[in-house]
């Protein structure tokens, strides 16, 4: 039996934050304990043709866990443990902060998508980096997504993203610039090239490494080729594509598509792919594909797009814990029906 199908009515009755929040404390609980193994035996996929390497670091699977979900990196290794290749926590800043008003997390049911207009809310640079510091991470690779805090000034930034980086330094295995959250005001606006070159001009004297950028999908074409410039030229480590989208394709059936904020899930599986493939044709730096990912075939899909590893967060809400080994043992069948020895063949195999 599923359990999942059997507790998501009662999680799907309560607000969507507090869903999110009893599963959280669920993983929290049992982090560290004999469960934490029992769930590892159960949902952790290990085959050598899923091994991957990106950003000279190394993946036991491709399929990782998006931020946002862990944001104050409280439950790494219970993720680690559902069958993720990497966990990426955060958004951290500097400054503690609530976030946006609640309600700002709203299900979109009928489109297996989410809104949300969460701002940042995170317990600050400091706590969070003492909890990594203090706390046994998991054997795979786990990343600091770092945004601005919602009361420095945008000309403050780069000082701002640096408090952030060296609160977390010494624990985190990768390092990723937000600038693209819709949730902050200004903050896209530190995507123009200026901007963002002085911010990665901080984090690099910094010592920051891998450090990559997350783009958003709402940028032009011209502009994602400048910040891919960008990239090139300040010897970026990797690319992430994409963040959540403020637009509302017609497809929308829920009568939350209304609420502001980010747009993410099904809706925006196919947009994301394609500029995926979009930022590999004009990039040599590994590529990590975020959009919509809930199954095998999308995963695969945006590794053949070009993706090196793929990360998600809100096909977890739809469809369960058992998210990761699913897509996970999918990819192995795809690869063998295509004739792939390993999951590297087939990155940029549709290019």
């Amino acid at each position: 039996m599923d359990l999942y199908a059997v507790g998501k009515p009662l999680l799907f009755a309560l607000p969507a934050e507090t869903a999110h929040t009893v599963v959280s404390r669920g993983l929290e609980a049992v982090q560290g304990t004999p469960v934490e193994d029992v769930l590892r035996d159960r949902y952790v996929v290990d085959d050598d043709r899923l091994k991957t390497e990106a950003f000279g670091l190394r993946f036991p699977t491709p399929v990782g866990v998006a931020a946002g979900f862990d944001k104050n990196a409280r439950v790494p290794r219970a993720l680690a443990a559902l069958g993720f290749g990497h966990v990426e926590v955060g958004g951290v800043t500097a400054e503690a902060q609530p976030g946006n008003a609640r309600p700002r997390l709203f299900r979109l049911k009928p489109d297996r998508a989410l809104i949300n207009r969460m701002g940042f809310n995170n317990e600050g640079a400091d706590a969070v980096g003492a909890r990594l510091d203090d706390t046994a991470l998991p054997h795979v690779p786990v990343g600091v997504n770092i945004g601005k805090s919602k009361s420095t000034p945008l000309s403050e930034a780069p000082a701002d993203y640096r408090y952030t980086y060296d609160a977390v330094a010494d624990a985190g295995d990768y390092f990723v610039i937000n600038v693209s959250s819709p949730n902050t005001p200004g903050l896209r606006s530190l995507q123009n090239r200026d901007s963002l070159a002085a911010i990665v001009d901080e984090l690099q004297d910094a010592g920051a490494a891998p450090l990559l950028v997350k783009l958003s999908p709402d940028l032009p074409g011209p502009a994602i080729e400048d910040s891919l410039d960008l990239v090139a030229e300040k010897g970026l480590d990797g690319v992430i594509v994409t963040n959540t989208t403020t637009e509302r394709p017609e497809s929308l059936q829920s009568p939350n598509q209304a609420e502001p904020g980010g747009l993410s899930g099904d809706p925006i599986e196919e947009r994301s792919t394609g500029l995926v493939g979009f930022v590999a044709e004009r990039t040599d730096v590994p590529v990590v594909g975020v959009g919509g990912v809930s199954d095998a075939e999308g995963a695969y899909r945006k590794i053949r797009a070009g993706a090196d590893v793929v990360q998600l967060y809100t096909g977890l809400v739809y469809e369960g814990p058992s998210l990761a080994r699913d897509i996970n043992e999918g990819l192995l069948d795809l690869l063998d029906r295509d004739g792939f020895d390993h999951v590297s063949e087939a990155v940029g195999a549709d290019l």
